[in-house]
């Protein structure tokens, strides 16, 4: 009896060296197969951009297909799900937009997935700004001249977003709740669908993404009033921060980023960590990105996993003293 308990002691003390060669192994293997990126918004988007920047990337170093798929609904949710349910080998990946990141627990009193309990966070990718933006249309030149308009015109103003629970819902509804306004939501499926309705006039403002809105700034078609980074802008050094034009309390910076589901082995995660971050810092990457109004970031996943819990805190009071809520 004794012998057999000597044997089974040292056969359970092996089973962490064992999984750490398993793990090795899976790293050194990796990828042997087509690899899919699900992005949580349609395809023309932020996200978007930065997924198949990176796609195109990855799939050169690995010598492998990386393909990228847009899974929208439920601001992100069904793609998350689909993730966070998929076997955790490294060969599907998520790249969340802000939505599912950080705003999702505080919008959503019941979801099939947890953004911290069922994904292991690979790298944050980017930041990036929202700029309040108008119709040119609207006469008005600053923010504190919206506030006073929309005041004096209730319910006759429109917003549009990307979807139920992105950046773009949640700061234009915090804006709402700061400022005293109101607008009716008008949530699509497609950003840039949404972006050709907002400079067609079919809405008067938005919240919205600076790659997005920056092209229709400068012909015109559209006016910024504020971005919402603490600093200003480097794409529009020239317009105020949402404190500086009269309303602190809206900052926000973006911060898309990689993940997969749960035990997923630390090799395979470092290994795609390592190559997204080493892509991120390719001159023509960063050319990329600048160009799409986008900062990249490229974090460890421990960096990462610390940053979704910080925004997660900062941000889950906000909305829920705005009452801002998805179901």
């Amino acid at each position: 009896m004794q012998l057999r308990n000597s044997i089974v002691v040292r056969l359970l003390l092996l089973l962490p060296v064992a999984f750490s060669l398993v793990g090795h192994t899976a790293a050194q293997q990796y990828p042997a197969k087509l690899v899919k990126v699900l992005v949580t918004t349609g395809a023309g988007g932020n996200s978007d951009i930065q997924a198949r920047i990176l796609a195109q990337k990855l799939g050169d170093s690995w010598a492998q297909p990386v393909i990228v798929e847009n899974v929208t609904g439920a601001g992100g949710n069904i793609a998350a799900e689909r993730v966070a349910k998929s076997a955790p080998d490294g060969y599907t990946i998520l790249f969340s937009g802000v939505g599912p990141l950080y705003f999702h627990k505080a919008l959503y009193r019941q979801m099939n997935y947890d953004i911290e309990r069922d994904f292991d966070p690979v790298t944050q990718v980017s930041r990036t700004a929202n700029i309040f933006v108008v119709h040119s249309s609207l006469p008005v030149k600053s923010l504190k001249e919206f506030i006073a308009y929309a005041k004096a015109n209730p319910g006759t103003l429109r917003y549009g977003s990307g979807g139920n629970g992105t950046s773009m819902h949640v700061c234009n509804e915090l804006f709402k709740h700061l400022t005293g306004t109101d607008a009716a939501h008008i949530p699509y499926k497609s950003v840039a669908q949404m972006g050709i309705d907002l400079v067609g006039g079919q809405f008067e403002f938005s919240i919205h993404s600076a790659s997005q809105v920056l092209p229709h700034i400068r012909t015109g078609k559209l006016r910024p009033l504020a971005v919402t980074t603490q600093e200003r802008f480097f794409a529009l050094p020239e317009v105020p921060t949402m404190a500086e034009a009269g309303v602190p309390g809206i900052v926000f910076d973006g911060g898309n980023g990689l993940l997969v589901p749960r035990g997923t082995p630390p090799p395979v995660i470092d290994k795609i960590n390592r190559d997204v971050v080493k892509g991120l810092q390719t001159p023509a990457v960063r050319e990329l990105f600048a160009a799409n109004a986008l900062e990249p970031v490229g974090t460890s996943p421990a960096e990462f996993r610390a940053h979704i819990k910080t925004e997660i805190a900062r941000w889950t009071p906000v909305i829920r003293a705005s009452g801002a809520s998805l179901d």
